[in-house]
């Protein structure tokens, strides 16, 4: 049964998406090569941009990972995997549950999507909790930093990533079978890992595609120490010799091995006026969640809250979360060639997942269910004397419940309609851009008698915008300017949240008078490139009024919310207020000579945030600045690369936090593609963390008691034929 008029007008609008691609005489596939990825000839072009444009036209940060670079940065999960990207840090709560950072926005405020529609998982709701998306099957991962991310919805004032694979084919292939496969073997975890996929097609227009891929991991094992310094010189002190023994251990994470598989088939009709094509998808993931080591005796909570949470002595037990997801996605595409509307595109994608915290008993401690849903239509037109633009229709339904002993949410529903556009004007020299989002949003919880007695219902309505003008200024130079206003409105977790959370050690309480959070920004970038160089820049600076946070408050808040049981764990409530976020990240390339058939080039990053929250000092987790640099011997055949990393100390930190100790990495590989002509097949050796440094990332909640990976040789080999 229907349960609202939103949710039934996204039925409606996907049940549209189901239907008149059918009439078409479908579909010329959009900005593929030869090789089947997926991605315009030149290997710039943003896709994610709603209007696809080359990456130095877009007014804001922005990222491409594909091909040699994808397979030199693959890891388990996708916030790892993105890492080394300009603006992007991770919430690494251990090896298995890392999700990406931009911008030093996390969780809410960035929108983690595949081929444009919503991962469908609860990474959002706590930070180990993993992302539903495999970045082994990743043909291209794609990152908009900024506004220009504001038009996949309100809440992604961070950014968006993009991972896009073939699932729903998007050509014919010339071969009578094609297969694409990877496998990968990495040692600090004995990481065994790999993922196939074939496409076939039955007819000149119709192609059917299946994969499947498979990763086991052990315990991970670090550089160095488990606790960090502070935690360490707080357990030596203690009079327990456990507790003692916590403060000498080092190598294996403990809890970490992780077991994940998945299998899914699409299909697509491909012909000369559109394509319709959809795919369904099974994915299982148990994993081990890292244990918070005892490092004080019990803590009395209403006496001091001026350290961490995580001094006070909670020991996380070894939970191991066993998660499934099926998924089920449609896209399509009708080329209407008219004067003024050249496509209409839709995407739509519905999914069912659970995942379930396994206490060291084998007892089921907490279950969690989400099912959502997801449709979008975009309406493009055709380029007029320059005037490009899209325009479309999105929906969002999303049921989460949770049961057992960390229900920390009533069961809630959330629905969201939105409507969006894009305007750009090319006049050569100078170009102009215009973008705009309506969004109307209705949460909704249940009664629960264990946290809340009445059942509750919110509406927001949010406005978002941006104006920009990029202008050359020499060639092959742009500089841009970007202004926006946002509006995003609360989320269930930060309106409903009432309880213990085991996950981030804190008791949770959300506020249901929740005002919507607004904000201006405005974003300077300044590319350019020629003859052998590249370079690009990004600044901005965002003011939000109604920022949402979190921050310790006394226990007596959340045990009057609690109907005055003792509290297991601090007290952290949401609250709002004025905020500022502001920071650049920078990356250059340049060709520094051509010796025989070898171009040796180097490259750099560098990134950095800087948050405040008013009357509360300095936001939490927010990264460090970040270098990186990297020199590179790049042949036809065969490439060699080394690089360096190094983070900075972040010892501007809330008071409920540590400082972090900067670390160097030092990072090297080598590629060879044994077959002439075919780029896609490779071989790679790397080495990462060669000395074996401890590492820890300022934004992980966990990064006193798991630090990064140590020393790790990967071996690599990706075929394509």
């Amino acid at each position: 049964m229907l349960r609202s008029p939103s949710l039934r007008a996204g039925c409606a609008l996907t049940a549209l998406c189901l239907v008149w691609p059918a009439a078409a005489q479908t579909a010329a596939p959009a900005d593929t090569q030869a090789d089947g990825s997926y991605h315009d000839p030149r290997s710039d072009i943003v896709v994610t941009a709603l209007i696809p444009r080359s990456q130095g036209d877009i007014l804001s940060g922005t990222s491409i990972v594909t091909g040699e670079e994808l397979t030199r940065s693959l890891r388990p999960t996708i916030g790892e995997t993105l890492a080394r990207q300009p603006g992007v840090s991770a919430t690494s709560f251990g090896p298995n549950a890392s999700r990406p950072i931009l911008r030093g926005f996390q969780g809410e405020r960035v929108r983690i999507l595949t081929d444009g529609i919503g991962s469908f998982d609860v990474s959002n709701t706590s930070v180990d909790h993993a992302v539903a998306i495999n970045p082994l099957t990743a043909d291209r991962i794609e990152v908009l930093r900024g506004p220009s991310a504001l038009l996949y919805g309100s809440s992604a004032i961070g950014g968006v990533v993009n991972v896009i694979d073939s699932r729903i084919p998007r050509r014919v292939p010339d071969e009578a079978i094609h297969i694409d496969a990877i496998g990968t073997y990495g040692s600090a975890a004995n990481e065994r890992s790999g993922s196939g996929e074939i496409e076939v097609p039955l007819t000149e227009n119709f192609v059917v595609h299946v994969d499947g891929s498979y990763s086991k991991t052990d315990n991970l094992r670090t550089g160095g120490y488990i606790l960090s310094k502070a935690m360490r010189e707080i357990a030596a002190a203690s009079d327990e010799e456990e507790i003692q023994d916590n403060a000498r251990l080092k190598g294996k994470l403990a809890n970490t091995a992780a077991e994940v598989w998945e299998v899914a088939g699409g299909f697509a009709y491909i012909g000369d006026g559109g394509n319709l094509g959809m795919s369904i998808s099974h994915s299982e993931n148990t994993y081990g969640v890292p244990s918070r080591l005892e490092v004080a005796e019990e803590h009395d909570h209403d006496h001091d809250h001026d350290h961490d949470h995580e001094e006070e002595g909670h020991s996380h037990e070894n939970v191991t979360l066993a998660m499934k997801q099926t998924r089920a996605d449609l896209r399509g595409e009708v080329a209407v060639n008219g004067g003024f509307l050249d496509s209409i595109r839709l995407r739509a994608g519905w999914a069912d997942y659970q995942h379930q915290e396994i206490e060291p008993s084998g007892e089921v401690g907490t279950t969690f269910k989400n099912q959502s849903m997801e449709s979008r239509l975009e309406f493009v037109q055709a380029d007029r004397n320059g005037w490009q633009g899209a325009s479309g229709a999105q929906f969002f339904t999303r049921r989460f419940q949770a049961d057992g002993e960390e229900k920390f949410l009533p069961k809630n529903q959330t629905d969201q309609f939105g409507l969006f556009t894009l305007q750009s004007l090319d006049l050569g020299d100078t170009r102009l851009e215009a973008g705009a989002r309506y969004e109307h949003t209705k949460l909704q919880s249940d009664p629960d008698a264990d946290l809340f007695a009445e059942a509750s219902q919110r509406s927001f309505n949010a406005l978002s915008g941006s104006l920009g003008i990029s202008q050359a200024i020499m060639p092959g130079w742009r500089v841009g300017l970007n202004l926006s206003r946002s509006e995003r409105a609360p989320s269930a977790e930060e309106l409903f949240a009432r309880g213990n959370h085991a996950g981030t050690q804190a008791f949770e309480l959300g506020n249901p008078d929740f005002g919507k959070e607004k904000s201006w920004g405005v974003e300077g970038t300044l590319r350019g490139s020629g003859n052998g160089y590249s370079f690009s820049l990004a600044a901005y600076h965002n003011w939000f009024s109604g920022f949402i946070y979190e921050s310790v408050v006394d226990d007596s808040v959340c045990q009057a919310a609690n109907g005055g049981a003792e509290m297991e764990f601090p007290c952290y409530a949401y609250a709002q207020a004025d905020a500022r976020y502001y920071g650049f990240e920078a990356e250059a390339s340049v060709k520094l000579a051509q010796v025989g058939s070898y171009a040796i080039n180097i490259d750099g990053v560098a990134d950095y945030v800087r948050a405040t929250i008013k009357g509360n000092g300095p936001a939490p987790r927010i990264p460090p600045l970040r270098l990186l640099g990297g020199i590179e011997a790049q042949g036809a055949r065969l490439s060699a690369r080394a690089e360096l990393e190094h983070v900075f100390e972040q010892d501007r930190v809330t008071d409920f936090e540590t400082p972090t100790d900067g670390f160097t990495m030092v990072n090297a590989s080598i590629s060879f593609k044994p077959l002439a002509g075919n780029d896609r097949t490779t071989l790679m050796l790397s080495a990462n963390n060669i000395f074996d440094v401890e590492a820890r990332r300022h934004a992980s909640f966990l990064k006193d008691f798991a630090p990064l990976a140590g020393r790790d040789i990967r071996l690599t080999a990706r075929i394509s034929i």
